[in-house]
């Protein structure tokens, strides 16, 4: 079925926009990156300009991503233009596992985790990969990964993703744009003490240092999880009032009443 132009252009002026601002950049830094004048930037920004194929190109280059990226959001778009599919961040520890089962649940869609659909994908395990090559594989892995999903997964589905994920401009922006981002926020010490629970003793082994080490990597990262949609508090609640506020969120209401404690 061929897709409604105004749908598409829609989608295309809210991609340009949400590359444009997570940058921090204004309509004319933008405008002066392109060549493209401010007016007309603002026209494809509210679905009112088709860009022709060069002006396509010369938005892609100047936000670093590609014109295949700018034009797919529609792929994962309602005619409301609303995207289908939520998408869960954090650290580890954040409960990304226990809330996305619980939400899929609810909505009646699957789960799916983007670890391991790369993990399919090149046929390695996460460990491996970064023992066999390094982060750039991956990151090139989960972002090829993240297309593919977004381009042919029948939707709606909940998704979750790699605590790292947000380090790579290109994939969040590809996430953010077609996607319901939600950054689900805790504390260090809540961060630890799941994973602990869930019985990974590893972090025991150099507890200062490494309790040092993912209080840094949290305060490296914290601004950039503040660029997803929506930001869900997880400290000191059950994976069930974790729900309740997210699925409010979608407008949609939790179907059961058990009590968890977030794990991971």
């Amino acid at each position: 079925m061929t897709p409604d132009p105004r749908i598409l252009l829609h989608a295309l002026g809210t991609t340009v926009r949400t590359m444009r601002k997570t940058r921090g950049w204004t309509r004319r830094d933008l405008a002066n990156r392109t060549g493209i004048s401010e007016r007309f930037l603002a026209d494809i920004e509210t679905g009112k300009a088709n860009p022709s194929l060069l002006k396509l190109c010369e938005l892609a280059n100047s936000l670093g991503t590609t014109t295949v990226d700018l034009l797919s959001a529609h792929l994962t778009q309602d005619g409301g233009g609303r995207s289908r599919v939520i998408a869960l961040l954090g650290l580890r520890g954040a409960g990304k596992s226990s809330v996305g089962h619980a939400v899929a649940t609810t909505l009646g869609c699957p789960l799916i985790e983007l670890d391991a659909e790369i993990e399919a994908a090149t046929g390695l395990e996460t460990g491996q990969i970064f023992q066999t090559y390094d982060e750039t594989f991956y990151r090139r892995a989960e972002r090829d990964t993240l297309r593919m999903l977004l381009a042919n997964r029948p939707r709606p589905f909940v998704l979750t993703t790699g605590g790292g994920i947000v380090h790579e401009r290109g994939t969040f922006d590809l996430l953010r744009s077609q996607t319901r981002t939600v950054w689900l926020k805790a504390t260090p010490r809540d961060h630890w003490e799941r994973v602990i629970a869930q019985g990974d003793t590893r972090p025991m082994a150099d507890d200062d240092s490494a309790f040092a080490a993912l209080c840094t990597i949290l305060g490296e990262r914290e601004h950039l999880y503040q660029q997803a949609e929506f930001t869900v508090d997880t400290s000191g609640r059950t994976v069930d009032e974790v729900v309740e506020e997210v699925n409010r969120l979608f407008g949609v209401l939790p179907e059961n009443d058990t009590h968890q404690v977030v794990e991971s």
